[in-house]
């Protein structure tokens, strides 16, 4: 019995995942090396306390020949942030051996010294610091983390760095499809697919609308009827639309996550306006919201940019996001607002409705959750180079009742035209990002790894 036991529980436990550590020895005996043994097992308790399973680290790398051979284990293993221990200063000239073979971020880790011993210890601070200077002049992305293993504090630190290591290397290996192309006179949004591949590394793949369209057309029945029933089981509430009505919501649904898994899709902008309302009767928004709700990093009206971000802050932890305008604004807030595009789950009470402008199903209707903590992130092209922004506040009820998404962004620190003034002359498209939750600090750094320009909000006033 015990054994069924252990092995049934075993089963909900899920395996660490894989990180590279490479400790950086030395070939000469130095400073204190039983303090060393004792930093390098404190820093490998951490690290399993965190969840990963540390590949690498097994033994002191020295020179090329061991940390080639560390990293092909590394490599092996799938992982995707490297962390750099130096319990003892090493050489600093195998900074370049780490370069040459491990193209993503590196992590470095500097540990205390020994407080009791009137010798220093370690040198760990100094020896990255060393480092730091030689990966910045090379121009290669790191984080930095200072702070002894045992401490809560430098724990979230290291984790923060590992996310973003792992979200840079993510993204380098992306793929985003585009269906069409930016929406009719959103010159703003086009975009560029060799920046795009310089600069953030994601590969764009175009789509052809005119065949997005057959393929709507075409899904089997028997699968449209298995996810409408699916759709009539959340039990939205209608205005003005009928239950007929969700079949082409399925229909688009199912044909976008066909496409993405047909395509190896990691994310997805739409060009569906006007073309799918007009040409299939209905306009998409409540499958794609539905498609966001699951995770899906998907964005309309052709803007791949803002696709591009949604993955982001995906593989950051940053949670679902909301594409939408810049309605309007005073001092203090920003109204922001587009027709029916939400994640459902950001939505206080969703109903499903007709758009407001060109009069077809099928929107989802309904003000974003009040009272919550958010950042407004932004990426965009601008003299064939990519900036990013992020700004921090926190929703607040509307002041008045509009159709389709909106949310009342009350701004930390104010000064909101003169914010949206800079934006402009930094030519911001008109699509910003709303995200649950403050995340400014992981998206500028980020911005930092990826060698991208970031505009300050603070700079502006």
């Amino acid at each position: 019995m015990t054994h069924g036991k252990e092995k049934q529980l075993s089963k909900t436990i899920a395996p660490a995942a894989p990180l590279g550590v490479l400790v950086i020895g030395r070939k000469r005996p130095g400073f204190d090396q039983q303090w060393n043994e004792m930093i390098r097992r404190q820093a490998s308790e951490a690290i399993a306390a965190m969840g990963f399973d540390a590949v690498g680290a097994e033994s002191p790398v020295v020179d090329d020949a061991t940390i080639g051979q560390a990293l092909d284990r590394i490599d092996a293993r799938g992982c995707r942030a490297l962390i750099v221990l130096q319990p003892s200063l090493g050489h600093g000239q195998l900074a370049f051996a780490v370069m040459q073979r491990w193209g993503g971020p590196v992590v470095l880790w500097a540990t205390p010294e020994r407080q009791e011993s009137e010798k220093v210890s370690s040198c760990s601070l100094v020896a990255q610091h060393l480092w730091s200077a030689t990966l910045r002049q090379a121009n290669h992305p790191f984080e930095l983390v200072v702070g002894d293993p045992d401490d809560e504090a430098v724990r979230a630190s290291l984790k923060q760095a590992i996310v973003l290591s792992q979200a840079f290397v993510s993204l380098r290996r992306a793929k985003v499809g585009l269906v069409g192309a930016s929406a009719p006179g959103y010159v703003s949004m086009r975009v560029d697919p060799f920046t795009m591949r310089r600069q953030l590394g994601v590969q764009l793949h175009d789509l052809s609308l005119p065949l997005f369209i057959d393929r709507v057309r075409e899904i089997d029945e028997s699968r449209v009827r298995d996810d409408l029933e699916h759709v009539r089981s959340m039990q939205l509430s209608m205005r003005s639309v009928t239950p007929e009505d969700l079949t082409m919501q399925s229909r688009y649904y199912l044909a976008m996550l066909d496409l993405m898994r047909e395509e190896q899709l990691d994310a997805l902008a739409m060009q569906e306006w006007p073309e799918l309302p007009n040409v299939l009767g209905q306009w998409p928004y409540l499958a794609m919201s539905r498609l966001s709700d699951e995770g899906h990093a998907i964005s309309m009206e052709g803007d791949t940019d803002a696709a591009v971000l949604l993955l982001a802050a995906k593989h950051l932890g940053a949670g679902l996001g909301f594409v939408t305008d810049w309605l309007e604004h005073d001092e203090q807030a920003i109204h922001l607002w587009h027709p029916g595009t939400a994640p459902l789950g950001m939505i206080e009470q969703p109903s499903l409705a007709r758009h407001f402008n060109i009069d077809k199903p099928m929107v989802v209707d309904g003000p974003l959750r009040a009272d919550q903590p958010v950042t407004v992130a932004r990426l965009w092209r601008r003299d064939d180079r990519y900036v990013a922004t992020g700004f921090e506040g926190r929703t607040i009820a509307p002041r008045r009742k509009l159709t389709g998404n909106q949310a009342l962004m009350h701004v930390d620190g104010g000064g909101v035209s003169r914010w949206f003034d800079t934006l402009c002359h930094e030519g911001m498209p008109h699509h910003p990002v709303m995200f649950a939750g403050h995340h400014r600090d992981t998206f500028h750094r980020l911005a930092r790894m990826l060698g991208i320009d970031w505009i300050s909000k603070e700079s502006s006033l």
